[in-house]
């Protein structure tokens, strides 16, 4: 079996600003060709990982490192590192083509090759028909690319992007998670994204890390975060609605997703609390001796204060908020 490359490495690093500790020893591993999610809410720390890789903030300690060498104390124009901010920070007084070649300008390319660069990167995000416009004439979905195509035409070990899709709409979003993919797709290149939107990492991503106050809770699949979370936290934050947790004893949780529930048979019972309608399927709130849970019910609808009865499908075993394993019922 291959052995994996890392592309990577993140060693101990502590970032604080003041007596606020922003990053809390964090250790990762990135392998070649991920595309990587950093999820969290907001304040936990994402977006200024992103800044220590680049080189924009500097850790009070550890290390940083790319491809087996220690780039911490490079300055970011010495990394080949690109990273595409939350607003693009595209230049207004310039076309289009002028913003994509703006760095291969400065670096004094001869503008033959600037011209290959810049028709290749567009003809890859499809914007090679916007070149000449001016960039307050475009879109946001488009400006986007363009902010992608300055990064692309670099040729950089591997490209961070912070929030990239927050800006856009519903669709637009969709669409441009897919585009980011494929790109990932084609180049074979490292993707590192920092989002808040459990959406975006779901269907595109290798692996999601789960950051709050400043370290990692679970690194993991997509797919794993939801079903098997390490802690109630991350069960918690994971999901349209959180994980439901039931007290078993004194040290012990039993923790479950509301599709796991089976409402009208089973030793199980609750006081139905709200009725939440999501489309065609609604979702019960309910009171326990536990706690409070939520379980999937299809189309009903049932009086406030009714009494209802279930069992569960599986659920996950909890010993001292950490996770156990996965029982599931015959």
């Amino acid at each position: 079996m291959t052995q994996k490359k890392i592309k990577l490495e993140l060693k101990h690093i502590t970032k604080k600003f003041g007596k606020n500790v922003i990053l809390d020893d964090v250790n990762l591993k990135i392998y070649e060709g991920e595309l990587f999610a950093i999820l969290g809410p907001s304040g936990t720390g994402k977006s200024t990982l992103l800044k220590v890789i680049v080189g924009i903030e500097d850790p009070d300690s550890g290390s940083v490192i790319v491809d087996g060498k220690d780039i911490t104390d490079l300055p970011p124009n010495k990394r080949n590192i690109a990273m595409v901010f939350q607003n693009y920070a595209l230049y207004p007084n310039m076309n289009v083509f002028g913003n994509i070649s703006f760095p291969l300008r400065l670096e004094g390319m001869k503008k033959s090759e600037i011209e290959k660069k810049v028709n290749d990167a567009a003809k890859l995000l499809g914007i090679s028909e916007i070149l000449r416009s001016s960039v307050n004439s475009i879109s946001g979905g488009q400006k986007q690319r363009v902010a992608l195509a300055r990064a692309l035409v670099r040729d950089p070990a591997m490209f961070l992007l912070d929030e990239p899709f927050s800006n856009l709409d519903a669709r637009v979003r969709f669409t441009a998670r897919e585009e980011l993919k494929r790109l990932r797709d084609s180049l074979k290149s490292t993707f590192i994204y920092v989002t808040h939107d459990q959406r975006e990492t779901s269907n595109i991503t290798t692996r999601v890390g789960v950051l709050n106050n400043g370290t990692f809770q679970q690194i993991d699949s997509f797919n794993n975060l939801y079903e098997t979370p390490k802690t109630k936290w991350v069960g918690d934050f994971i999901g349209n609605f959180p994980m439901g947790f039931m007290q078993k004893d004194k040290t012990h949780l039993i923790g479950f997703r509301p599709e796991w529930a089976v409402v009208g048979k089973g030793n199980m019972t609750a006081k139905l609390v709200t009725n939440e309608v999501s489309g065609n399927t609604n979702y019960w709130m309910c009171e326990t001796k536990g706690g409070l849970m939520i379980v999937l019910v299809g189309n009903k609808l049932l009086k406030v204060g009714t009494t209802i009865h279930f069992r569960l499908k599986k659920y996950n075993l909890y010993e001292n908020d950490k996770f156990v394993k996965q029982v599931k019922s015959k």
